[in-house]
């Protein structure tokens, strides 16, 4: 036998193995696409808002623009389901297989690109693992780049028995013979190969059937009626926080403070701190810790940005500084400024540290200033804002007891805003309000006398709001407004309108990143009615 009839080009030698393993290979990567566009078609209300706003590599801009643009995100989240679907099915049937793959391969690169698993970036470690470089993403997109140039005749699959029958309808329009003719037994096993997928597309339905069937079981009989209703604020109960960004009624309102644009909603540092106030509760603020590790923090924090929110209020400590130093590099663009302890010894560490790390304000933390006007010491609160000054940032003071601000403006220290706590003090922990003169009003130079009791049981920041509302009507400095939710026993409906409505130009609150968008849609709504406010804006 000549060489030339042992190796027909006509009658390749295919080892039937290696075309059985491409053809699972393009099946499991099918129903992955399959199985995940069809989930998300069927969540209410899901959106890639928030994959696209954890991007911060190459198209980061327009992937931030996509998210924050409502017409735009509806057309890419459609592009996107519906792409799946499609690619997935045709993977999965055979048909297409080139352009499916071609496909798959462009938006896997998409996906790539928007998180990638590089170190420092949200990608180098999700849920499932740590990747360096080389995820799932970029494996599948190689596999699916192979498919473009595997020959069809490899693959079962619709294509191959299209291709089979439009190559036996030329031989019958020619009115040529095959070389030898398949027995129908033969025929009838190529058609089986090539269809053999389809059986399996109603165990893929079968089984999605099942598994919403459960989880409609739980929703109905293993969480509670309150948590239900509570669960579903979210956007995309199957992606990240970030994807309740559809709901986002538009980006919080600024004011200013200097020259900077402010928003009039800041974020807290609470979930860098990992410290929340919680009343007898001891484990708090370790959930805290444990929820915020540093990828849900920077995470929250591109959530504020997508929000409007652009001002963070953070502590000093090696920490916070690690934090903002990793945020910037992902690049985080929201301002912080620095809650800055001081002594009688040191009243420059502090706030050096966090205007070398980016702040473009410090204050002098709450406490702090309590306890130096409490001893008379009101000379340092007046050095350190000098050195916070000569640092040509903003200069700031806090403080739970009003007589910070008192002395502040008796002094004339000058600060560039004030944080001064303030809320309704109506919640039940907040304990039973003094008594007092049935006719008594407060006065805007009153001796400062405590309407509530005093605070024993980490349960009330704010002792004298009404003598607070007063006193601030009179003072031409942007006030921040802290603790206007008594540690998350107000609802915020109720405390960002006492604090707007009584004088507040900011307010700022500690949130959960699931708590941001409402919080947003909140702080839209009160002031963009016709508020009876009685100061005047101060920033």
């Amino acid at each position: 036998m000549s060489e030339q009839a042992q190796i027909s080009p006509s009658k390749p030698i295919i080892n039937s193995a290696f075309q059985f393993i491409l053809t699972v290979t393009r099946f499991l990567i099918g129903w992955h696409f399959l199985y995940e566009g069809i989930t998300k078609l069927l969540a209410p209300h899901w959106t890639s808002a928030g994959y696209l706003m954890q991007s911060h590599w190459y198209l980061s801009d327009w992937f931030h623009w996509i998210a924050q643009n409502p017409d735009a995100l509806r057309v890419v989240d459609l592009l996107n389901m519906w792409g799946l679907v499609l690619i997935g099915l045709g993977l999965f049937v055979g048909a297409f297989t080139r352009i499916s793959a071609l496909s798959g391969a462009s938006l896997l690169l998409l996906y790539y690109i928007a998180n990638p698993p590089l170190t420092g970036f949200l990608g180098e470690t999700t849920s499932e693992g740590h990747y360096l470089i080389v995820n799932k993403n970029l494996i599948e997109m190689v596999l699916l780049l192979g498919f473009v140039f595997v020959p069809r005749n490899l693959l079962y699959g619709m294509d191959r028995w299209v291709v089979r029958c439009l190559a036996n309808r030329r031989h019958r329009d020619a009115e040529t013979k095959p070389v030898r003719k398949k027995t129908r037994w033969e025929t009838r096993r190529e058609l089986l190969r090539d269809v053999a997928t389809l059986p399996l597309f109603g165990g893929l339905a079968y089984s999605l059937y099942r598994k919403r069937q459960w989880e409609s079981f739980e929703e109905r009989h293993l969480i509670s009626k309150p948590s239900r209703t509570d669960a579903t604020t979210g956007a995309s109960p199957m992606g990240p926080s970030l994807a309740d960004l559809s709901d986002l009624s538009g980006p919080v309102p600024k004011g200013k403070i200097g020259d900077l644009n402010i928003s009039r909603l800041m974020c807290g540092g609470n979930l860098i701190s990992g410290y929340a106030h919680s009343r007898d509760l001891i484990y708090v603020s370790s959930l805290v810790q444990n929820y915020f590790s540093d990828e849900k923090v920077l995470e929250t924090m591109h959530l504020c940005e997508a929000s409007g929110i652009n001002t963070i209020i953070l502590r000093v400590d090696k920490n916070t500084l690690r934090i903002v130093e990793k945020y910037r590099k992902r690049g985080g663009r929201m301002q912080w400024i620095a809650q800055s302890k001081i002594t009688e010894d040191d009243i420059r560490s502090d706030i050096d540290a966090a205007v070398d790390c980016g702040a473009v304000g410090a204050y002098i933390h709450g406490g702090v200033a309590d306890s130096f006007v409490a001893k008379g010491k009101v000379d340092l609160l007046g050095k350190a804002l000098e050195h916070i000054k000569q640092r040509q940032v903003l200069a700031g003071i806090a403080g739970h007891d009003l007589r910070v601000i008192m002395a502040s403006e008796e002094m004339n220290l000058n600060p560039d805003f004030y944080l001064k706590t303030l809320n309704s003090g109506n919640y039940w922990t907040a304990g039973p309000r003094l008594p007092q003169d049935p006719n008594w009003t407060p006065g805007s130079l009153n001796v400062v006398e405590p309407e509530y009791a005093k605070d024993d049981h980490d349960n009330i920041w704010s002792v004298t709001p009404q003598q607070t509302i007063e006193f601030m009507k009179q003072v031409k400095k942007p006030w921040i407004a802290y603790k206007v939710l008594g540690a998350g026993a107000i609802d915020p409906k109720d405390g960002f309108q006492y604090a707007f409505e009584n004088g507040a130009d900011f307010i700022c609150v500690g949130m959960f990143d699931f708590q941001i968008v409402p919080d947003a849609n909140i702080t839209n709504r009160v002031l963009a009615q016709d508020m009876s406010r009685i100061r005047p804006w101060q920033g």
